[in-house]
Order: structure tokens, then sequence, then C-alpha cells
């Protein structure tokens, strides 16, 4: 089969949308007490009709709202409607996981000659970044105002020995609302000592609205040719095959549900999308990656990034949970699509093509992504 280049069906998919005008603002209100801490939300507005909230716990978004082809505000971001919900349901609605997103082999990883023992907390491997990752922390907040748009940056510090993890690492998450209807998230860390960083955005999209159902009829459009193969305990097995004739095949676009039966239930998991793309383009390359439609509201999303991969989770563990305004998440109600490095990449260190994840003291760690809203 001929296939168009990934640019090309960005065009022929969304319309072209936004303004030069910038009135936009940003709300502070406190939203709850974790831990002991109080929990602001932030609240980013723009002169289209695009509202985007935040938390300061797990530097999160915990809605957008952006209208739909009839100009109506859909939500299209699962969450709870209080700080506490975040930690009793977890899930990773919304976050920002570190210190190293997705999965690491065994919970163990050697560099420089030491090895480095983790929390084994999605067993027998490591997950997010331990038993408290930085989605479980309240970060230090700041509102800032760019030629971009308003946002917020979030900040924190992750000591030498936090979840195992070697060195004193700088993280920082900064939040953009642009007047072209643009969500843009830049992650950038530094740190005193070698260490792995893969710092990656955990919300769950849903664009008929968080409380519309499944999202098995969303159009997708992934630019990979390729993917990381993966064992039973969803660790890659060094592989790296061909999209082509499987179900992991996003290259023109297709409802997501259309092949997801490949990957039926079985009695090490629900079954579902939960598959690392290596994305095409060069290391650092930024470029559109992905496309998300949803043909009932006509709401377009493409995302742009830097970053080598991109993780495609349907929600697979999703199990009837109330939340926003008493919606019931169920399986496949939501959609993650994560820019990262690829998974257990520290444990590939030095292998062909394989990304490298090692942060050292004298370099800066950088992700960026932006969130392209439009409608059709």
């Amino acid at each position: 089969m001929r296939h168009v280049p990934f640019a090309v069906l960005v065009c022929l998919f969304a319309a072209a949308g936004g303004c030069s005008v910038n009135t936009a603002r940003v709300e502070t209100t406190s939203w709850g007490i974790v831990d002991g801490d109080t929990v602001r939300r932030y609240t980013l507005r723009n002169e289209q009709g695009m509202e985007v909230d935040l938390s300061d716990y797990g530097a999160m978004v915990t809605s957008v709202r952006v209208p739909d082809r009839n100009g109506r505000k859909v939500d299209v971001v699962l969450g709870f409607d209080t700080a506490e919900e975040y930690p009793e349901k977890s899930h990773y609605f919304g976050c920002s996981v570190g210190r190293v997103g997705n999965r690491i082999a065994g919970g163990t990883f050697e560099l420089d000659g030491e090895t480095y023992e983790l929390a084994r907390n999605n067993a027998p491997n490591h997950l997010h970044g331990g038993d408290r990752g930085f989605d479980k922390h309240v970060w230090d907040a700041t509102e800032i105002f760019t030629t971009k748009g308003p946002g917020i940056r979030f900040t924190r510090t992750s000591p030498d020995g936090e979840e195992g993890y070697p060195g004193t690492l700088a993280a920082e998450v900064v939040y953009l609302l642009t007047e072209k209807n643009e969500l843009i998230v830049e992650m950038t860390a530094t740190a005193d000592a070698a260490t792995p960083c893969n710092l990656v955005h955990h919300t769950y999209w849903n664009l008929g609205g968080h409380d519309s159902g499944n999202i098995l009829d969303h159009l997708l459009v992934v630019g990979a040719r390729r993917y990381t193969p993966v064992d039973e305990t969803m660790i890659p097995t060094g592989e790296l095959a061909a999209v082509e004739g499987t179900a992991l095949d996003f290259r023109v676009a297709k409802p997501i549900g259309r092949d997801i039966g490949a990957f039926p239930a079985t009695d090490d998991g629900p079954g579902g999308f939960d598959h690392n793309f290596c994305l095409d383009g060069d290391p650092g390359e930024f470029r559109d990656v992905v496309m998300l439609g949803d043909p009932g509201t006509g709401i377009t999303m493409t995302i742009a990034s830097d970053q080598p991969g991109l993780q495609f989770y349907t929600g697979n563990f999703l199990d009837g949970m109330v939340g926003k305004s008493g919606a019931i998440y169920e399986r496949n109600d939501g959609v993650c699509l994560e820019t990262q490095a690829w998974p257990d990449a520290i444990n590939h260190q030095g292998e062909p093509e394989w990304p490298d994840v090692v942060l050292q003291p004298d370099g800066t760690y950088r992700h960026i992504m932006v969130h392209r809203f439009t409608t059709r």
C-alpha cells in the first residue's frame, strides 16, 4: 500500500484556526489538601473560548475545555472534581510523570559501574517513577506571561536517592495556552550527577467529552513505521518491529477500535493498546507526530514533539470509577498519547537506535509537546 506522508495527512485531517490577539489571563483558586499540603488550581483562558485547568499537585492538567464545531465548550480531559480524589484513584490522570516515565525492567539498572534498585511498583517492574513519583508531590508554581500566551511554571527538586535514583534533579514543567488554541507543555531538568531522566505527560483524552463514553470511534494517525514489541510484563524485547500488516499500523487514519481486538484480555491483563511507537524523524527533531479526531464533536488534536517515542494507551484499566460531575469512567473511555523516550531505555544503553536517557551533570533534559486543537 502506498502511504501518504504524515505532514499531508495533517493538512487533510484538520482545519487551521486561531488569531493573534492575546487577552488571556490566569485565575488561581484553592482546591483542597493532600498529605497536609494546600493544593491549588490554575485556569488559563484565551480569546477563542479555550480554557485549561492545571494543578500544582503532580504538575497536572485537570480539564481542557475547547469549542466543538458548533461552538459548544467540551471538556476533553478525564479527571476528578477534588484534589483529594487524585491520590485515592490514581491511574496517573493528567500528571507529570518522573523521574522516569514508563517501565524499567526488574526495577533495576546499571550506571557508571553502579547497580541501582528501584521500587517494583508494577511487579516485577518499576513504573512511572516509583511508589511516590513526581505525580504524587505538590510542586512550586509561578504565573508567567510570554509572547506565546500566559501560563504556569511548575518546579520541584528531587533529592539524591529519591525512589532509588542517583543525583539531585531539578525539574521544571511549563504550560502555555496560545491564541491558536495550542496547549504547549515544556519539560526540562538538570542534575548534579548522572541519572536517568524521561519526564512524561499522562493526560487521558476523550475529544467527544470526558463523559461521552469510549474513544473507540476516534480517528487516529501516528507518524511511525516501527514499534517496540514487549514481553508478558510489558518490557520491550529489544526488537524494533514494523507496524505494516499489524493492528498497530496507524499511518493512515483509522478508528482506534477497528483492530483493538488483536490484543484481547488475558490472565496477564485486560487487553487493548498499550504500546510504544518509534516515531519517524531524526532524534530531537520537532515535528507533528500524532493526530486524534472525534467525528461527533469535530474536535481534532494534533501533537507535535521532539521525542523519539509515543506510548499509545487506551485506558485498559479504567474500572468504573466516578469522575468529574459524576461521570463513570469505564475501560477505553480515555486515550493517553504520551511522547517519551522508549520504555526501559536505561537497560539498552549503547544499543543501536535506542535513545540515550542518561542526563549528565553538564547537560539539560528537554521535552516539548504542542497540543493543537481545531475543528472540522
